[in-house]
């Protein structure tokens, strides 16, 4: 005789309370990066040119390409950006999803931009590079 598979009930709260926390540190993530788009775009582009990730023409344009990124992100609905990261879900163990998107909008979007000479380092390296300023900003807890 076969049994039915009931999920557990304690187990189903924990996993949804993790699911909660989870969202919720997205959000107030989010509204973070709403309040500090301008000041963390320009982080960005300043150290991907000071540590030589990027060359560009003009780093304005730079800057402008990252603001419209971290734009695009606030407005854009979940299965985009997991679109948008799943090639590079499994840099990191952790990774930060704002740093995450934002490295793969340089990496696939940003490389062929008119303003932009060249990317170099690996995606670890870009990631870090924009990982430390949006730590800075916008902490998960």
């Amino acid at each position: 005789m076969a049994r039915d598979y009931r999920p557990n009930v304690r187990e189903m709260s924990v996993i949804s309370k993790l699911d909660q926390a989870k969202e919720f540190q997205r959000v107030r993530a989010l509204q973070l990066l709403r309040d500090r788009v301008d000041e963390l775009s320009g982080r960005i582009a300043i150290k991907l040119i000071e540590n030589k990730l990027v060359e560009t023409t003009s780093k304005t344009e730079l800057e402008e390409q990252i603001h419209r990124c971290l734009t695009t992100l606030l407005t854009a609905e979940d299965f985009e950006v997991q679109y948008q990261v799943a090639n590079i879900r499994d840099l990191v163990p952790r990774p930060h999803f704002i740093s995450l998107y934002v490295t793969a909008y340089i990496i696939e979007k940003l490389i062929d931009h008119r303003c932009i000479v060249d990317i170099y380092g690996t995606n670890e390296e870009i990631y870090r590079c924009v990982n430390t300023q949006v730590t800075r900003l916008i902490p998960l807890q």
